[in-house]
């Protein structure tokens, strides 16, 4: 039994696979090859494109699927704990989905529960399945992983997309540039690990343009739930806006990748620009997902 809670619990080769299913999964999308299970999607954190692109993954696979998307729902607001809810769970589904706000508590779901369980996403830590689909769309999109030019911008303290990202790009000689506020940097431990391994990075403060060389153009957005204090979030949250005449001079290939959902951080009028990828990419999840189900149902 092979759980998805980081990232790095997928080789090189195992990415690769899931990202060759997605691709056969676009072509076809429609498969009803799991009629016989019924998958869990457990979300104790608010989520659209996550939950419903797994919602759609499970469907377009033939798999039946429970859950929740609410606190209120559910028999946590009775006191009842999250070791509790999962064994409950785990008695139901043939495999569980969790999104959850602490850090960690995927992978606490995945030493209580008797199935398979998915990262959705939990606390500031990883996002693996957006980062699978990030690879997918920068693949399809370029033609290739390798040797990469990846500019990551916004809140890179607390995107959980960002440090998954940059983890799993590492297989590939990428060569990053780091664009955020002093409060909102790149946090040690992943500069340490580029360090290891000889990956080449840059780290500046102020987004205005300079990007000419990128490949990849990957916005965040400041995420207001993630700060302690409001009046941090208030002072920081519009330093870094995207608008379109800072993309003169770019490469014919750039592409701008966002996780979604975005606040200021892309000026509407990026959206008609061709360089603006993240709507097709949040469809891409869909066929990524259906990989990862695929994968770790067959494991």
């Amino acid at each position: 039994m092979k759980s998805l809670i980081s990232i790095n619990d997928f080789n090189k080769e195992e990415m690769l696979q899931v990202l060759d299913l997605a691709s056969a999964y676009e072509a076809n999308p429609n498969q009803p090859l799991f009629r016989d299970k019924v998958i869990a999607c457990i979300f104790f954190e608010p989520s659209t494109r996550t939950r419903l692109s797994f919602e759609t993954a499970a469907n377009r696979l033939g798999a039946r699927v429970i859950g929740f998307s609410s606190l209120s729902s559910t028999s946590v607001t009775k006191g009842e704990s999250l070791k509790d809810t999962l064994k409950m769970v785990s008695n139901y589904a043939d495999m569980i989905v969790i999104r959850h706000s602490l850090d960690g508590a995927a992978r606490f779901a995945s030493e209580i529960a008797g199935c398979p369980v998915i990262n959705a996403g939990d606390g500031a830590n990883q996002h693996p399945t957006q980062t699978l689909l990030d690879m997918y769309s920068i693949r399809k999109t370029q033609g290739t992983l390798d040797n990469l030019s990846i500019t990551m911008v916004g809140d890179l303290k607390y995107g959980r997309t960002v440090h998954s990202l940059l983890q799993a790009m590492s297989h590939f000689n990428p060569r990053f540039t780091f664009i955020s506020c002093p409060e909102l940097g790149i946090p040690q431990e992943y500069k340490d690990f580029l360090d290891e391994r000889g990956i080449r990075y840059e780290e500046k403060q102020v987004l205005e343009g300079g990007f000419e060389q990128a490949d990849i153009l990957y916005m965040t957005r400041v995420q207001q739930e993630r700060f302690q204090d409001p009046m941090e979030y208030e002072r920081v949250k519009d330093l870094l806006s995207l608008n379109a005449s800072m993309l003169n001079g770019t490469k014919p290939n750039l592409r701008i990748l966002h996780p979604l959902p975005r606040v200021k951080e892309i000026a509407i009028d990026v959206d008609e620009r061709p360089e603006a990828y993240y709507f097709d990419q949040a469809r891409n999840g869909v066929y990524t997902r259906m990989g990862i189900i695929t994968y770790l149902m067959n494991q």
